[in-house]
C-alpha cells in the first residue's frame, strides 16, 4: 500500500502583509510586561525629570527607560549589555522602547545617575498602588533580614583588628627607637620629647624619626638599628597616612573590601568554599505583605537587632505612618527593639532568643505534671510572650516564615540574585529597588491572572447553575 504523503503548513518567509501585525497583536492580554508597562505608566516621575538639567541633545524618555529595566529585571536580565540586546531581539522590549535602541552606556548611565536617590520615591508609588487596588495591607507586616555579597573581590579585605594591631606595633617600635636614642644621646633628645608615642598623626611620626636620626648622626649605632631607621622614616608616615584613611572608611564597622569600600565582611549561608569564611556583602532587610515587598533597607552591620530602628524609621519616611503590627524571629528580640516599637505603638510579635526551646520546655513539664518554668525575667519580654502565645500572635508567627522568606527564596533562587551586579551602598540601593519593584509587579501579575481565572471560574459556574432560566428569557 502507497504511503499517504505528508502535509505541511504553507512557509513563506519572504511574504508580504497588507497589514501588517503590530507587536500589541502579538503579546498576550495577561502578559506580565502588560503589568509594568501600566503600573510604571500611572507613577509620577518628577523626581526623576529633575534629574536632567534640560537642554543639548534629546534624551531617551525616562518612562520607557525605566519600563525597561525593571522588565529587565523580572526576567533576570540585570547586565545593561544584556539589556541592549533584548531590546534589538526580543518583541516584549521592543514594545516597552516603542523600537527605540538606547544602547548599554544610555541604560546604565539612566541606571546609576538619573535612579539615584529616587528609587525609593518609586517604589512607595507602586506600592501605595497595589495599597489602593487592595493587594497590600501596611497595617501588618513581616520583616527578617538576608545578607547578599558584593560585586567586590573576595580576598581584599581590611581588618579594623589588623589596622590597630599596625597601628599599635609602630607605636611600640617608635617608643623603642626613642629610648634606645636617649640611652646613646640624652643630651642631643632632651628638648621638647615626645610626652607620647600614639601614631595619629603622620607628620609627627616623620618629626620623631628624624629627630632620632640626626641625634644618632657620628654615633656608635649598630648596623641593625640603622637598617631599622632608615625603614622606618621611608614606611612608617604612609603607613600611618594609610591607617587613618582605614579608620575614616570603617567608622563603626570592623571590615571593608578594598574594590568596595561601602561592603562588609559577613558570614553567609551560600558559602563557595564551605568553610563559612566571611565574604563582602550587604545586609538586606524587607517588610513583606502577602509576600509584596513594603519596605527594604540595605544595612553595612551584619548584625539583625541593630537593623530594625532603622528599617522602621525608612518605613515612616516613605509612607507618613508606621504599621500597627511587626512580626519578627528571635533575631530582633532585643530589650531595646522591644522598648522602641513599644514607644512607637506597634505590636511586637517577635520572639526573644531561646523562645522556640521555652515553648518546647514548657509543654514537657506539662506533660510530666510539674510546674512550668517561667524564663521571662522583665517586664518587656513577659508584653512580648503574652503577644506571641495570643491566638494572633501564633497566626501571625506561622505565617512569618511563610510571607517573608518566601521571598528571599524567590530572589535568590528564582531570579538567581545572591550577588549585586554594582559596587558602592548608593548604587546597591538602587539594584536592590529595581529588584523589589521586579518582584512585586510579577507577584501582581500573578494575582491579576487569578482574579480573573476565578472571575471567569465564577460566570461559566454561574451560566451552567442558571443556563435553562437564561435560555427562557432570551426566547
Amino acid at each position: 500500500m502507497k504511503k499517504p504523503r505528508a502535509i505541511f503548513k504553507p512557509y513563506h518567509q519572504n511574504q508580504l502583509m497588507a497589514l501588517p501585525p503590530t507587536f500589541d497583536e502579538l503579546i498576550s492580554v495577561s502578559h506580565p510586561v502588560r503589568v509594568v508597562n501600566q503600573i510604571i505608566d500611572q507613577i509620577n516621575l518628577d523626581s526623576i525629570l529633575n534629574q536632567y538639567k534640560g537642554g543639548g541633545c534629546s534624551s531617551y524618555h525616562p518612562r520607557m527607560l525605566l519600563k525597561v529595566l525593571v522588565f529587565g529585571y523580572l526576567n533576570n536580565i540585570y547586565s545593561s549589555r544584556r539589556l541592549e540586546s533584548a531590546i534589538r531581539e526580543n518583541i516584549y522590549f521592543m514594545w516597552l522602547s516603542g523600537m527605540q535602541q538606547p544602547d548599554h552606556n544610555t541604560i546604565n548611565r539612566f541606571r546609576c545617575d538619573r535612579l539615584s536617590g529616587v528609587i525609593k520615591d518609586v517604589f512607595s508609588q507602586v506600592v501605595l498602588l497595589m495599597v489602593e487596588s487592595g493587594h497590600l495591607d501596611l497595617q501588618s507586616v513581616y520583616t527578617d533580614g538576608t545578607k547578599i555579597e558584593s560585586f567586590a573581590n573576595r580576598y581584599t579585605f581590611v581588618w579594623r583588628k589588623t589596622v590597630n594591631r599596625s597601628r599599635a606595633r609602630i607605636e611600640s617600635q617608635l617608643e623603642e627607637l626613642w629610648n634606645y636614642a636617649q640611652s646613646v644621646a640624652k643630651e642631643e633628645l632632651s628638648d621638647n620629647s615626645p610626652s607620647d608615642f600614639s601614631a595619629t598623626d603622620p607628620q609627627a611620626v616623620k618629626d620623631t624619626i628624624e629627630r632620632i636620626d640626626e641625634a644618632l648622626r657620628g654615633k656608635d649605632v649598630d648596623k641593625k638599628t640603622r637598617e631599622k631607621i632608615k625603614r622606618a622614616k621611608k614606611n612608617w608616615p604612609n603607613a600611618i597616612e594609610r591607617y587613618n584613611r582605614n579608620e575614616q572608611i570603617l567608622q563603626e564597622r570592623n571590615s571593608y573590601s578594598k574594590t568596595d569600600p561601602d561592603a562588609t565582611f559577613m558570614r553567609m549561608k551560600e558559602d563557595h568554599m564551605g568553610k563559612g569564611q566571611p565574604k563582602p556583602g550587604y545586609n538586606v532587610q524587607l517588610s513583606t505583605h502577602n509576600q509584596i515587598i513594603a519596605n527594604y533597607t540595605i544595612h553595612q552591620n551584619p548584625a539583625d537587632p541593630l537593623t530594625l530602628k532603622p528599617h522602621v524609621e525608612a518605613f515612616e519616611k516613605l509612607y507618613g505612618i508606621l504599621p500597627k503590627e511587626l512580626t519578627a524571629d528571635a533575631g530582633y528580640g532585643t530589650e531595646q527593639n522591644y522598648q522602641y516599637l513599644q514607644e512607637k505603638g506597634i505590636v511586637a510579635y517577635v520572639k526573644y532568643p531561646g523562645f522556640d526551646s521555652e515553648q518546647r520546655q514548657q509543654k514537657a513539664s506539662s506533660r510530666s505534671g510539674k510546674t512550668p518554668i517561667n524564663y521571662c525575667t522583665t517586664q518587656l519580654k513577659k508584653q512580648a510572650q503574652s503577644f506571641l502565645l495570643s491566638k494572633k500572635g501564633i497566626f501571625h508567627r506561622k505565617k512569618r516564615s511563610v510571607d517573608v522568606e518566601s521571598v528571599f527564596g524567590m530572589l535568590k533562587e528564582n531570579k538567581s540574585f545572591r550577588r549585586f551586579k554594582l559596587c558602592g551602598l548608593q548604587k546597591v540601593s538602587i539594584e536592590f529597588g529595581l529588584l523589589a519593584l521586579a518582584h512585586n509587579l510579577a507577584k501582581l501579575s500573578k494575582i491579576l491572572q487569578m482574579e480573573d481565572f476565578f472571575r471567569l471560574f465564577y460566570y461559566l459556574s454561574y451560566f451552567s447553575k442558571h443556563r435553562m432560566a437564561l435560555l427562557k428569557l432570551s426566547l
